[in-house]
């Protein structure tokens, strides 16, 4: 889009999403060990600060003053790049999210975005991919058998489902006639929310979203019954704690996307963008973390059978018959 917003408005921009996004993070592990607690018959945290809000303060002082040891046959130079690479790309795709409209701010516009990027969609999961590398060069690089079996995982896992994935979009993007995510979301608010039409796509989006985020009942790469930790268990620590951050930055990315996707985006009556856009992202939070508490885990071969002969064949099903019914209206 061609709007004038010069670099010294980008820049601060980029630096408070990037903080927000920090401290959504921060307060989603805060809302899941409430959630979970609660849906347990139990409290959660309540003794940092009323209700526990200050517990993810008191998490963050505690890595931080954690020892950061690692194994001595680790492979070091690997071994502590992996956690950033996880947690950069995390971060960085959520530059091309949009999260609110455009303001306009005497001669300049205020854009609700980062980064329009005409092929947003294909940068996301471009990004998703690099990031897999830190969880995989993280579980190798720790010379432990727990740790390259949860890596191992990982790569198989994120491999699989990243196919049902991509092909559960391609719906979105034939009736957005776009892979801008601005455009997808402002397309919604001009006709109706895309949740109608793909819900068959926006099933499969959920389902292969929460594997490639490794989310219960699909935390086959970090199960604690069978590998300890995973692909992390040697690492603690704020080493660690990018780990966890990655996780838990791809998560909120995940139910971004699938606000902008399928939900309108920033898009709904009466309050500001923004606003519409978080209580969007507060809802998909809920069920991501309503689907962990529910739901056991999948032994690893019903994982590789289910994306391979049930979720791929109706996400490709889903994606042909969009494009027929586009074609045939057209």
């Amino acid at each position: 889009m061609g709007l004038n917003q010069p670099w010294w408005i980008d820049l601060p921009k980029a630096l408070l999403v990037i903080n927000l996004v920090l401290a959504v993070f921060a307060y989603t592990t805060w809302l899941e060990r409430k959630l979970l607690g609660r849906m347990q018959l139990r409290y959660g945290p309540n003794r940092a600060g009323p209700f526990g809000l200050l517990q993810p303060i008191a998490d963050l002082v505690k890595l931080v003053r954690k020892e950061s040891f690692f194994p001595g046959a680790a492979i070091d130079s690997l071994y502590l790049v992996a956690p950033l690479v996880a947690a950069f790309t995390a971060l960085v795709t959520f530059a091309v999210i949009p999260w609110g409209p455009v303001w306009e701010i005497g001669d300049y516009h205020l854009t609700g975005w980062i980064a329009d990027v005409p092929i947003a969609l294909l940068l996301v999961f471009a990004l998703g991919s690099l990031g897999i590398y830190g969880f995989i060069v993280g579980g190798w690089a720790s010379e432990s058998k727990y740790s390259l079996l949860g890596s191992m995982r990982t790569c198989a896992q994120m491999v699989s489902y990243e196919v049902s994935l991509a092909l559960s979009v391609l719906g979105v993007v034939i009736m957005g006639q776009s892979l801008s995510l601005v455009d997808i979301a402002t397309k919604q608010q001009e006709t109706i929310w895309f949740a109608g039409p793909q819900f068959v796509g926006l099933a499969v989006f959920v389902i292969a979203g929460i594997a490639e985020t490794n989310r219960a009942p699909f935390d086959l790469p970090e199960a604690e019954s069978e590998l300890v930790a995973g692909y992390h268990t040697e690492y603690s620590g704020m080493r660690w704690g990018l780990f966890q951050m990655a996780e838990y930055t791809n998560l909120i990315t995940l139910a971004a996307l699938m606000v902008t996707l399928f939900f309108g985006g920033f898009g709904g009556p009466g309050l500001p963008g923004p606003i519409w856009f978080l209580i969007k992202l507060a809802i998909a939070l809920f069920v991501f973390i309503w689907i962990r508490a529910t739901l056991p885990r999948l032994r690893y071969d019903q994982l590789m059978r289910f994306g391979w002969k049930i979720l791929l064949p109706v996400a490709t099903l889903n994606a042909v018959v969009t494009a027929v019914l586009v074609v045939a209206v057209d």
